[in-house]
């Protein structure tokens, strides 16, 4: 298969090595010629996959008509804030009927649309994917074994992703429900912001196990709201990608939030990391959508205030801990 990838960071080059693995003819692209420079001539020794080589046959341009010359599958690896733009860019150059995969995690601010919203507003005429999990791109550069699961609202959409990425060391699982696994992406990365800063801050397993144990509840409520399914959020793209964003040295959302409970402020704790972190951009979101759903979200709130009404992470913690009393799960029923 001819398969185009948008976007040279680490996790669009980490499935250009994965999909150039699988025997397929792929291109990646660029908007910045200094990273197509580097990435070409250094694809023994790329910037954040140690030990990840990029294949002579893969295709490294800034050329965006060259990129998209006959893809039978487009790949979208750009950071979410470019999404919308890049998809507008590209708009005209698509064919009726082609696939695109979205693998950016967030959710867009201004319209509170996830990613593949945002691509279907720009390219009404594509069939528009996502493929999302726990899947570290230093890790399955490294042919390390993972596994993720494509999401599509026809099936047999989902089976040529499907298709196209698996092997023996990268499993992808099919499903329809594509909110659900956004969702999961996106909101996963507020969470690990938390972990991050209790890491920070020099706490235990006990709370990190009780952070990520109600994050998943908070991503599951509105997840749910917004017509996702709870087999999702108790899966890969759920509970599986919050777990690894959350544990990993990898994860530079965890990574700024371990800053941050050190006492850096946001901006010296992303500066730091030197990478895009998604949990920042998608926490103002999240919020705003807990809101519009009339679902609460006592974490994704508690990060806001520490992010952009600087709250102290001491204090947040605390409001966290003092909250109204309240059973675990309201749905379950007690004996008369």
């Amino acid at each position: 298969m001819k398969v185009s990838v948008l976007g040279a960071g680490t996790w669009g080059t980490a499935l250009a090595i994965l999909l150039a693995e699988n025997k397929h003819e792929v291109t990646i692209w660029s908007a910045l010629p200094k990273e197509v420079e580097e990435l070409d001539k250094n694809r023994a020794s790329i910037k954040n996959l140690p030990g990840a080589v990029l294949q002579d046959s893969v295709v490294v341009t800034a050329d965006l008509e060259q990129a998209l010359k006959a893809p039978e599958m487009i790949v979208m690896a750009v950071a979410s804030v470019f999404v919308r733009q890049t998809a507008n860019r590209i708009s005209s150059l698509i064919p009726k009927g082609m696939i695109i995969v979205n693998v950016a995690k967030g959710v867009e601010e201004a319209t509170l649309k996830t990613l593949t919203e945002v691509i279907e507003d720009e390219i009404p005429q594509a069939e528009v994917a996502v493929l999302s999990g726990p899947s570290h791109a230093e890790e399955v550069s490294r042919k390390i074994p993972t596994t993720i699961v494509a999401g599509a609202k026809k099936k047999q959409v989902a089976d040529k992703i499907q298709d196209a990425f698996m092997n023996e060391f990268f499993r992808v699982y099919t499903s329809p429900d594509v909110i659900g696994i956004e969702l999961g992406g996106s909101l996963k990365n507020v969470i690990a912001l938390a972990a991050g800063v209790l890491d920070g801050l020099g706490l235990g397993d006990n709370t990190k196990a009780a952070l990520m144990t109600r994050g998943i509840a908070e991503i599951s409520r509105l997840g749910m709201a917004m017509g996702g399914k709870y087999e999702t959020f108790a899966g890969l793209s759920g509970m599986g990608d919050l777990m690894v964003t959350c544990t990993s040295k990898h994860s530079r959302n965890r990574n700024a939030g371990f800053l941050i409970g050190q006492g850096k402020t946001p901006e010296e704790a992303m500066k730091e990391v030197n990478q895009v972190v998604e949990g920042v951009l998608s926490a103002k979101a999240a919020y705003k959508l807990g809101q519009k759903y009339e679902v609460e979200l006592p974490i994704v709130e508690q990060v806001n205030k520490v992010l952009f009404e600087n709250k102290s992470v001491k204090e947040a913690m605390y409001d966290l801990l003092i909250r109204q009393k309240t059973e675990e799960h309201s749905a379950l029923i007690w004996e008369e």
